[in-house]
């Protein structure tokens, strides 16, 4: 910079984007007005000027740049306190009056830009910290002046790792007008790239095509995969019973997970509701995890190395995707506002009708779960890097209100002349009564609870309360099933017809009442 650009800068009239100052110690005060310049609240797109050593009025004071000075204000670009990190050229100039450290600072398409977590805008002559609406306007400009993540350029792949037979096949017929796509004579790569496929500039795939059509995207982003665990408990320290991965390109693992929630998720079961009658209840609707996961994979941050994650309880499911709420979508507005961290993405699952981007999406979920018999989805939306959504087992809610409901109606039968006062006499005796039990026979009743089931569905649930790697069926049914029909704990669905194909099992009201008392112990 000359002497005369110099001069030209310090005449300025725009003086928001002048910070003059003849300290050369208050560096909270140089950070602050590096990180105003940077967020550029006018949006004007001009440098900034921070001028070191020359007086408000537009005076030279004099002062000496020495290398120490000049290392402490370069400094400031990566000492990590301003971040995003400022772009900014540190430089000085010599004049007759003396010498001007000037700081020269490049608006930022990143913003809002912040100096120790708070965010600093020029307003006129002076800082301020801005506004939360302030904040708002710079985050909202952020997002239109810069890409979405799966738009950008891939610098390290090439079209080699791209499945291009799926995106011409079964793609372009779904995005383009076939008529128009027939007189497209244009090279692959320039028909891609009119997608967002593929980027001329740099001569390779975009991100949203390896997330979607690529041959192993993972390399490139190592969390883009789905992490399935079930757990034989309420929490992560439970038995882990099984787990599952789903990698690969969106448009080969999305089916292989529609499978899977179907088949291995879903389950349906007949309840008891009566002596004659059950009913048949469906753990959670399929529908409505299809459209969760389908948000976890759209909106997700794949720029994290963490993967979605899809957890499975005995009483809920959890489903955790990296990244928080984006853009216009904030814990006050959602799930009414909604915005897309990754559009291109969400445009390509919408063509191939895995999505509607109508912003329905939670609101269907929700009326397909109350249908269902399940609590309403709660979702965590103050979680800063993660979002997380839960789900509540509809078999688990409906058992616990039968249970409640088969013993409420014992009650009458038991007890029809029990006064308040004979309570602390009839306890004792109902806990001989239960240390009486062979311990069999108590599992086997925790393991039918008020269930109606099949000799083999019922033999894994045995297994499973009790720990036991392996029994067999003829085993099973000598020394545990046919004992406890005989002592009246359990009761056949056809009782004249023992070897009937559709046999099932259901408690007594005396298997109920110790199922009761085993509760409450």
């Amino acid at each position: 910079m000359t002497t005369r650009e110099l001069y030209d800068i310090i005449s300025i009239d725009e003086s928001y984007r002048i910070e003059r100052t003849i300290s050369t110690s208050n560096m909270d005060k140089f950070q602050e007005a590096i990180c105003a310049f940077a967020n550029d609240m006018p949006g004007k797109r001009q440098k900034g000027y921070l001028l070191i050593g020359v007086h408000d009025d537009g005076r030279i004071s004099g002062l000496k740049v020495d290398d120490a000075l000049m290392k402490k204000i370069s400094g400031i670009r990566s000492d990590g306190n301003i971040l995003p990190l400022p772009v900014m050229n540190t430089e000085k100039v010599e004049t007759p009056e003396g010498d001007v450290l000037v700081v020269e600072v490049t608006p930022s398409f990143d913003t809002p830009v912040r100096y120790r977590g708070r965010t600093f805008i020029r307003i006129g002559p002076r800082k301020d910290i801005a506004s939360p609406q302030e904040e708002r306007i710079l985050s909202e400009r952020c997002a239109a002046a810069l890409p979405t993540f799966d738009t950008r350029p891939c610098r390290e792949a090439t079209l080699d790792d791209l499945d291009v037979e799926i995106i011409v096949k079964e793609y372009m017929p779904r995005a383009i007008d076939l008529d128009v796509l027939s007189q497209d004579k244009r090279p692959l790569k320039e028909q891609l790239a009119s997608l967002h496929l593929y980027n001329m500039q740099w001569d390779c795939p975009t991100f949203a095509a390896l997330i979607m059509f690529g041959k192993n995207p993972q390399y490139y982003m190592p969390g883009a995969y789905i992490q399935y665990v079930k757990f034989d408990g309420f929490d992560n320290g439970s038995t882990i019973v099984n787990e599952r991965k789903f990698d690969g390109c969106l448009y080969k693992m999305l089916p292989r997970l529609d499978t899977f929630i179907s088949d291995a998720i879903v389950t349906k079961r007949p309840v008891s509701i009566s002596v004659l009658q059950e009913k048949d209840i469906y753990n959670y609707p399929e529908k409505a995890l299809r459209e969760l996961m389908m948000n976890a994979v759209m909106h997700r941050d794949y720029q994290s190395t963490t993967p979605t994650r899809l957890y499975q309880y005995k009483d809920r499911i959890e489903i955790m995707n990296p990244g928080g709420l984006y853009g216009n979508a904030r814990p006050d507005n959602f799930p009414n506002v909604n915005d897309y961290r990754n559009n291109c993405l969400a445009g390509i699952l919408k063509s191939f009708n895995y999505v509607n981007m109508f912003n329905h999406g939670i609101r269907d979920v929700q009326k397909l779960l109350g249908t269902n018999g399940n609590s309403l989805a709660e979702f965590d939306v103050n979680l800063i890097t993660v979002f997380l959504a839960k789900v509540r087992d509809a078999e688990t809610l409906e058992a616990n209100n039968i249970r409640q409901q088969l013993f409420d109606n014992l009650q009458p039968n038991l007890q029809p002349n029990l006064q308040p006062n004979l309570q602390p006499n009839l306890q004792p005796n109902l806990q001989d009564e239960l240390q009486d039990i062979d311990d069999r026979f108590k599992t086997l009743i925790i393991s039918v609870d008020v269930y109606l089931l099949g000799v083999k569905e019922l033999l894994l649930r045995y297994l499973s309360c009790n720990h036991l790697a392996t029994l067999s069926r003829q085993a099973f049914s000598k020394s545990v099933l046919k004992p406890a029909i005989d002592q009246g704990y359990v009761k056949m669905l056809y009782p004249d017809k023992p070897n009937h194909r559709g046999q099932k099992y259901q408690l007594t009201e005396k298997g109920l009442t110790i199922l009761k008392k085993l509760i409450e112990k």
